[in-house]
């Protein structure tokens, strides 16, 4: 995915069986993919610069897992020069109307056992693991789909509040939109701090991650996504009994605030080469 915590779905299901983009973001609603794009204007320069800094370019085949609206498909041809990008959703609405040189659209779920197509210089997926269960045999999964000498690139969100911290408008709803995402669709980002073992162990090496945290200011992209999230998600969230609508919309009010003092949830990146000399 694009964006996070949703954009397009690759895949997935909740223990009781929701799944994105169907108990929750779902892309029929009107908007969904400008709230993707707001997820895209707040990480896709990061991406992109650590995609670069890893050597993404010419010559490179490239498979984009869960790729949204797909902004860094087409930052990859457009920006880095790839060869080629095959962008995979579970649901390409939102790819289909793009088409460019080099750009291919493949319609498929990547949790279904078999899932192979192809092998590629670059692997990357963003804000995809996170809502989908079997992370470690999924891991693997897209591992093996890289190319000798090429590399995979993960990319989720870490949550940043703590019950140390004190509560605010923000913390109270992150708390309720992360608990609320887990028990309908699955959503669980605890596990994430956990990738570079995963990585390595799944026969990668040079693994290496960075934390990036996008700043909280009035009438910013990430603002605007998480008050967009909120409201996309606010059954969710009053569900839990955290938070009541008088809370989330005085969350929304709190982020277009001069009083909004907090961390976003922040986005760690880890990525592992697999061993063998690359072959263009």
């Amino acid at each position: 995915m694009t964006a996070a915590p949703g954009g397009g779905a690759a895949g997935g299901g909740a223990r009781d069986g929701g799944r994105y983009g169907e108990a929750v973001f779902r892309p029929e609603e009107s908007g969904e993919d400008e709230r993707i794009d707001l997820g895209a204007l707040a990480y896709d320069d990061i991406t992109m610069a650590r995609l670069r800094a890893l050597g993404a370019g010419p010559g490179w085949h490239c498979l984009d897992v869960g790729a949204g609206t797909g902004t860094v498909s087409r930052r990859l041809l457009d920006e880095a020069g790839v060869a080629n990008v095959l962008a995979v959703d579970r649901d390409v609405r939102f790819l289909t109307g793009r088409t460019a040189p080099g750009f291919e659209v493949l319609e498929a779920d990547i949790t279904v056992p078999g899932f192979a197509p192809g092998r590629f210089r670059l692997v990357h997926a963003r804000f995809v693991l996170m809502h989908l269960p079997e992370h470690a045999r999924l891991v693997t999964a897209l591992a093996d789909l890289v190319a000798p000498g090429g590399v995979l690139v993960l990319s989720d969100a870490v949550d940043l509040t703590s019950d140390r911290e004190p509560g605010t408008p923000y913390t109270e709803a992150m708390r309720a939109m992360w608990q609320g995402l887990r028990a309908t669709i699955g959503t669980d980002v605890s596990w994430v701090p956990s990738y570079p073992r995963l990585l390595s162990a799944a026969g990668l090496t040079r693994v290496a991650a960075e934390i990036q945290v996008p700043p909280l200011v009035p009438g910013s992209p990430i603002s605007r996504f998480w008050a967009d999230t909120w409201e996309r998600s606010r059954a969710a969230m009053l569900a839990t009994g955290l938070v009541d609508d008088e809370a989330v919309d005085a969350a929304v009010r709190y982020l277009d605030s001069d009083e909004c003092a907090a961390l976003s949830a922040g986005m760690l990146t880890v990525w592992g080469w697999k061993p063998g000399d690359a072959v263009r």
